[in-house]
């Protein structure tokens, strides 16, 4: 039991023991002002399988499809489920570029043709990198997964992946 000195106010009490969140608190309003400046926006759900040497593996995927979205990604967030991961769609092939600026989670990014398989793969993309990180060749989507979930499942260039968002 702690003894407080007689002149101490219940103020001052209330101050000494909320002491050691200060940390916590002041990471708190550091981060408030700055997703206060961004619009967050919302995204549709989709249910995608990769088909691999190994067999099907199924994911929910959040579905960035219009700039917005694209360009919000997975920013600011600081989990992603292991069966989860974010699809970025494009209308048409082309050469797509992504980064990790404000992004929190590393991420393995997997390049995807219009006829559903896999072009390329970056593992482990470092969170918070301003590296651009290219598809290396026109593609129809990309998919963000939790880093290591490329290695985990055994995920290769080549691979098949399906899903109703895909047939967009």
């Amino acid at each position: 039991m702690r003894v407080y000195r007689k002149t101490e106010t219940g103020y001052r009490k209330v101050m000494r023991a909320l002491r050691p969140l200060a940390p916590l608190a002041s990471m708190l309003l550091i981060a408030l002002p700055a997703l206060a400046q961004h619009n967050l926006v919302t995204f549709d759900k989709s249910d995608l399988t990769i088909q691999t040497q190994a067999g099907s593996q199924k994911f929910t995927v959040d579905l960035a499809v219009d700039e917005a979205q694209r360009g919000q990604g997975l920013t600011f967030r600081s989990r992603i489920a292991s069966d989860a991961g974010m699809l970025f769609l494009y209308p048409h092939e082309q050469v797509v570029t992504l980064w990790m600026k404000d992004t929190m989670v590393p991420l393995d990014m997997v390049f995807i043709g219009a006829d559903g398989r896999i072009r390329n793969i970056r593992e482990r993309a470092v969170p918070q990198s301003p590296a651009i990180i290219p598809s290396d060749g026109p593609v129809k989507a990309a998919l963000e997964l939790n880093a290591g979930t490329v290695d985990r499942l055994g995920i290769k260039p080549g691979d098949r992946v399906t899903g109703p968002a895909l047939d967009r």
